[in-house]
């Protein structure tokens, strides 16, 4: 039976004003799922999240990124990843129909597929491709990997060091050939190792997940200036790489330690900004607004912020921006990175 986010009436407690309600926005990280019990919402399908969307920000379309859903339970295994993307598009194209409301939900997706199968990978991108009806973009595997128990590593179980390895590069490699993105998702203690990905493949977009995953608990608890100093170094090389884009967001989840979902009440959205704004003016600086764009990391972000309040504390953030640098932000670059086409 379908639930209910389980912290709805915890999140109920902060209502705001939507701030710039008629700003476009492409939000290009977020997730569908159902009978995810160990998140704080079970299921978020096309209801779920078109009641975020309809929170009051004007969101034009969304990007959905892999996160194990649906897998095919018999085949070949490289294969099964392929159901998720035939499970997206077929919300996506619920969605497209227009009955359902203006925003294109999924107009972009990026799928999983075992880049340490080498050149053998190739058929189960050029599935990917067929099973996304002209939607499919790219390929996330993500190498979030620690030694400390405390922290939780990606759901692939990479290995240490993942980016490096010479049967992964040698996968990694087909992406350019089926035009398709790279989403990096690593901690920040990766982030060098991603740095090297990107400098070996110049000519694969790249798109850096939540900052590099700045983690605050575990061993990593308490010790948020020292490792921040040390982020601000790593991500400054990173940015000299013109392949890579970064997401801003997706920096409000438990493994990130600001323990917001430990209170009793949520935090509004200028509490939010004020405490993770760091992260976000020193990504600008580095990439500039054409290789930035916000994300919401829905539902996952959700254990900590509403979906209005988490745009809320961007649109404080770029208060003072042009409008230049919100369209880029808000909308243009998620649009030209994703290839959405968005008609805004």
């Amino acid at each position: 039976m379908a639930t209910k986010p389980t912290n709805a009436e915890w999140l109920a407690q902060v209502v705001e004003e939507t701030l710039e309600p008629d700003l476009p926005i492409c939000d290009p990280h977020h997730h569908l799922w159902e009978f995810k019990h160990e998140r704080v919402a079970h299921r978020y399908l096309l209801d779920e999240i078109l009641e975020d969307l309809n929170c009051g920000h004007n969101i034009v379309s969304t990007v959905f990124i892999e996160c194990g859903s649906m897998i095919k339970t018999d085949g070949p295994v490289p294969m099964r990843m392929i159901g998720e993307t035939e499970f997206v598009n077929g919300i996506a194209a619920m969605s497209a129909g227009g009955e359902y409301g203006t925003a294109r939900v999924a107009a972009g997706i990026v799928g999983h597929a075992d880049l340490c199968l080498g050149d053998d990978v190739a058929p189960v991108l050029a599935a990917h491709i067929k099973a996304g009806g002209g939607r499919f973009r790219g390929i996330r595997h993500s190498c979030t990997w620690d030694p400390s128990p405390d922290v939780p590593n990606a759901r692939c179980e990479p290995p240490e060091h993942l980016y490096q390895q010479e049967n992964f590069r040698q996968g990694f490699a087909q992406l350019a050939k089926h035009n398709m993105s790279f989403e990096g998702w690593c901690f920040h203690t990766q982030i060098k190792e991603l740095t090297e990905l990107a400098q070996a493949f110049p000519d694969t977009t790249i798109i850096l997940d939540h900052f590099g995953g700045p983690l605050g608990i575990g061993p990593y608890a308490g010790k948020r200036n020292d490792d921040f100093a040390q982020w601000q170094t790593d991500v400054t090389e990173l940015a000299r790489c013109q392949n890579v884009v970064a997401k801003l967001g997706g920096i409000n989840m438990e493994l990130n330690g600001f323990g917001w979902h430990e209170r009793d009440r949520p935090p509004g959205s200028e509490e939010l900004m004020q405490a993770t704004r760091p992260y976000y003016d020193h990504a600008i600086e580095q990439f500039g607004v054409d290789r930035c764009m916000f994300e919401s990391n829905f539902p996952v972000d959700m254990c900590s912020c509403s979906y209005n309040v988490l745009w809320n504390s961007f649109k404080h953030l770029t208060a003072d921006y042009t409008a230049g640098e919100k369209a880029a932000l808000y909308h243009d670059t998620a649009n030209r990175v994703y290839r959405l086409d968005d008609p805004v």
